[in-house]
């Protein structure tokens, strides 16, 4: 049985919902982008981007897939070399992962900043106290003091000794042309991305074709393992990582599962 709730916004949304349920893990993290717009965190155009994430995330069958895995390697290895890393946080990454996102940027000793499309100094300070409030040391964004060259909307903002001076900017559910503008500054980027050939998938550095909610733990616990290891291990990941093999790759998990569904169906 599913349970109602209706809040104080009057938005109707789920909640107690029972682990047995089917649609368990993807009822939760829809209520979690409905609680961020409640909250003021996530903007309402953030419903529409989780909804075409978790129809992508249908064709790669919900879970996380071998080139995935390779890509959230590369990424650990790349955020433990890096000398400047910056972890970049918007609406829908501070509803889904505020935790994960806080615990990553701990454990690469990295800074965060808030960076939103449909930016409000509202919105921005929720996000930077809802890190804060999660153990974040440094939270970057409300103040920016610096433009990316060659954008011409909000999310040109930026911090210097933040994202404006990083080497390594980890951008999980970016906008392509932010990616893009990033690349352009001889940043290399990493991104959570589920469509293998969006412009964002295709431009960073290293792209993970996953869920947020699965990338985001995985790429903590491969930190916490990798630690340990010397520079040069490391290294040796990132020199034989290809991005286009794994976005390639991701396309054809997706066909690949398709196709199982559909001999099951006529099976």
């Amino acid at each position: 049985m599913l349970y109602l709730r209706r809040s104080a916004s009057g938005v109707q949304g789920l909640s107690d919902v029972p682990p047995s349920h089917p649609r368990y893990a993807s009822l939760l993290t829809r209520e979690k982008v409905v609680e961020g717009v409640e909250l003021g965190i996530t903007g309402l155009n953030g419903l529409i981007a989780q909804g075409r994430g978790e129809a992508l995330d249908y064709l790669l069958g919900e879970k996380t897939t071998p080139p995935a895995m390779e890509a959230e390697r590369a990424a650990a290895a790349m955020l433990l070399l890096a000398e400047r890393p910056i972890l970049s946080v918007n609406g829908n990454a501070a509803a889904l992962v505020p935790a994960e996102m806080v615990a990553l940027a701990r454990k690469v000793g990295a800074p965060l900043e808030v960076n939103i499309f449909y930016r409000t100094e509202e919105r921005v300070k929720r996000i930077a106290d809802l890190l804060r409030s999660l153990g974040a040391e440094r939270v970057y964004g409300e103040e920016p003091d610096a433009l990316i060259p060659g954008l011409d909307h909000a999310r040109a903002k930026a911090a210097r000794g933040g994202i404006f001076d990083a080497d390594v900017v980890f951008v999980p559910l970016e906008d392509g042309d932010r990616c893009e503008a990033l690349v352009r500054m001889n940043k290399r980027v990493i991104t959570v991305d589920l469509n293998p050939l969006s412009r964002t998938a295709r431009t960073a550095t290293v792209t993970i074709v996953d869920n947020v909610v699965r990338a985001l733990p995985n790429l903590v616990s491969l930190v916490e393992e990798m630690a340990g290891q010397d520079e040069a291990e490391l290294q040796s990941i990132l020199e034989r990582y290809d991005n286009i093999s794994v976005l390639r790759r991701s396309v054809e998990e997706m066909i690949s599962h398709l196709s199982d569904q559909f001999s099951a169906l006529e099976g």
